[in-house]
């Protein structure tokens, strides 16, 4: 009822649910009436629908249990309304919600499974990288979590990011993986087809796909990296290699989240970007998410690339 923007529908809800049981004591009393006035016996029963040349179909009142059986069934559904929620916007006397039921499995869940992960509070991420027995569970978590859409390999795809790259739109210390998984992210490119002509974007995109070495026009490369200074700098920085505060991507590193076609990239200038990440805090313990991202953060900075055993490795990746 929550999604909802008016009462209307509260209101409709609950006429159809009163109006179904008053409906149906209306029929009981109303054709029981009208029944119990004809003769019991004689033609006037026989509705002249015959069968099989001895089967006749009679119109009597029905048996006295069933109607009282039906009349027993309309008190029950009256006395579930009162009780639960069923009455539009009603909750019900008893305050039952399918959400605290999810939220006290959970509960109970997290403490089954608190033991399990009670030996990970005080280890570091890396650490947690380095356990045999962390990956295992953090690697279910990630399949059953997050696999939908950055794949069963981790490698994503369009407008998915792949994980196993070291290229980070936020940055790709343990703290910020953390917080990606806790809060989720809204990544947002805004449309500049309001500013700028799709020549012009063209250009820009020529412009952008030479900054990664692929094949580009050399005089749109001019024109274009003018109107990269008016357009896109804010963002992306003087050099093109993006800002993580703001989750611009580095548009100098050969690594495309939605593709590097000119046409790909025209359309990304014109039309905008909108993608989103969903937090995993109401669905993932915090314990759970320090193993996941432990895991994640394995996948691009052990020595195995895989988050497999073995040190974490020197250089930029691991400080990322």
């Amino acid at each position: 009822m929550s999604d909802f923007i008016n009462g209307f529908w509260s209101y409709f809800i609950a006429c159809i649910a009163l109006g179904g049981i008053a409906w149906c004591l209306w029929l009981l009393y109303t054709q029981r009436r009208w029944l119990g006035k004809r003769p019991t016996a004689g033609p006037v029963d026989d509705t002249g629908h015959v069968w099989d040349g001895d089967l006749t179909e009679l119109n009597n009142p029905v048996p006295r249990w069933w109607t009282w059986m039906y009349l027993l069934l309309c008190l029950f559904a009256l006395g579930y309304l009162l009780l639960m929620p069923g009455l539009g916007a009603f909750q019900g006397m008893l305050g039952y919600t399918t959400a605290d039921e999810v939220r006290r499995h959970q509960a109970q869940l997290a403490e089954q499974v608190k033991p399990v992960y009670a030996r990970f509070e005080t280890m570091t991420v890396p650490q947690i990288a380095a356990d045999p027995a962390a990956r295992q569970i953090g690697e279910r978590l990630f399949l059953n979590t997050c696999a939908q859409c950055h794949g069963s390999d981790a490698r994503g795809g369009r407008s998915f990011p792949n994980l196993t790259d070291a290229d980070w739109l936020y940055g790709g210390t343990p703290e910020v993986i953390q917080q990606t998984i806790t809060h989720g992210r809204h990544g947002i490119m805004p449309p500049w087809k309001a500013s700028i002509d799709a020549a012009t974007a063209s250009d820009i995109a020529h412009y952008v796909r030479s900054l990664s070495g692929l094949a580009a026009d050399p005089i749109k490369v001019f024109r274009g990296q003018r109107e990269f200074g008016n357009v896109c700098v804010a963002c992306h920085g003087v050099d093109g290699k993006g800002n993580q505060a703001l989750g611009a991507p580095n548009l100098t590193d050969d690594t495309w989240l939605y593709g590097s076609s000119e046409a790909t990239i025209v359309q990304t200038i014109l039309e905008g970007r909108d993608n989103r990440m969903p937090a995993h805090d109401a669905v993932l313990t915090p314990e759970q998410i320090k193993i996941l991202t432990a895991w994640v953060w394995g996948l691009s900075n052990m020595s195995d690339g895989s988050g497999g055993a073995g040190a974490p490795e020197a250089g930029p990746a691991a400080s990322q």
